[in-house]
């Protein structure tokens, strides 16, 4: 089963109110159903989805719907589950306000979703009838929902930003959907549906996932570090060399010269590690902003033989 279906089917078994349920219901119908003259279609393609349908409209109106189960069209061989329900289909769809005068309407009256646990369950419906979401553990972070309406996916799009978790739409073919793609906000909106099993199994992937992308980062931070480190080493050793293979090395002073017998002698230490050595060894404390100071009388001195 997909991630999206284990979602579904944590959801479709929650424990929920009447009041709720009305909310739910009326998203899930919204967009799953074909409204005809005497009766209404709900059509999904996922069991559990096509059981809370059908057990959400017989317990808050009493009446059981007819099911019908049938292959997919075309390449789609996907089961399909209908549900038709043709005993008091207006009242019904006038009370989930999806129909008000016989007339379709676009967005619900907000008696479905004024307050915030009504807020929670339409959008649990929403995304039991059109939403997927991507298993963290094999893909990228997404989270989206398709609509073919454009004010609908914008009522959705505040919907959801109303619990600020940053969906953006955008329009795709002759559809519009609306996607988030923020780790933390997905793993919000599956706290607001109620889908706590996903949530933790989301949040472990997500915090192991970014535990391993900062551990990443830190070697790599590290990699770098040492191969600057082993760069300005060598180019250090470099110019020591070149002032003995040219008669330079005498020319500095004393101190100087010790710092470079020290660099020749630790290659691969770093300035910090150079100036606590030739503390300890020679007793007189040299801090690494002194060592830089003389290995820059040593640059110099190369370069101006260099010149000459």
């Amino acid at each position: 089963m997909s991630f999206t279906g284990t979602i579904k089917e944590e959801v479709c078994n929650l424990k929920t109110t009447k009041t709720d349920e009305i909310s739910e219901l009326s998203a899930l119908v919204r967009n799953l159903a074909t409204i005809y003259d005497q009766y209404f279609q709900v059509v999904t393609e996922n069991e559990n989805v096509s059981r809370r349908i059908f057990q959400l409209i017989k317990k808050n109106y009493d009446v059981t719907s007819k099911i019908i189960v049938r292959r997919g069209y075309n390449f789609n061989k996907n089961l399909q589950y209908i549900l038709e329900v043709k005993y008091k289909e207006n009242e019904i769809l006038e009370d989930l306000s999806i129909i008000e005068n016989g007339k379709m309407r676009m967005i619900p009256h907000s008696y479905i979703y004024d307050d915030f646990e009504l807020k929670r369950s339409y959008m649990r419906g929403v995304f039991l009838s059109c939403g997927s979401m991507n298993d963290p553990k094999t893909s990228r972070y997404h989270l989206e929902f398709v609509f073919i309406d454009l004010e609908y996916a914008e009522f959705i799009v505040d919907l959801l930003n109303g619990f600020r978790l940053n969906a953006k739409l955008l329009k795709r073919d002759n559809k519009y959907m609306v996607y988030m793609k923020e780790a933390e906000k997905i793993g919000d909106f599956l706290r607001i549906i109620g889908a706590d099993k996903a949530t933790m199994y989301y949040e472990d992937i997500r915090i192991y996932r970014e535990e391993k992308n900062r551990t990443n980062r830190l070697n790599n931070c590290e990699q770098a570090n040492v191969e600057k480190l082993m760069e300005t080493a060598n180019q250090q050793i470099k110019d020591i060399q070149y002032l003995k293979d040219h008669d330079g090395f005498e020319l500095l002073d004393n101190k100087v010269q010790e710092v470079a017998n020290y660099r020749l002698k630790y290659p691969e230490v770093s300035l910090l590690e150079l100036s606590e050595i030739i503390s300890i060894e020679t007793g007189n404390k040299i801090t690494k902003s002194g060592l830089h100071h003389r290995f820059k009388k040593i640059k110099d001195l190369v370069n101006k033989i260099k010149i000459k």
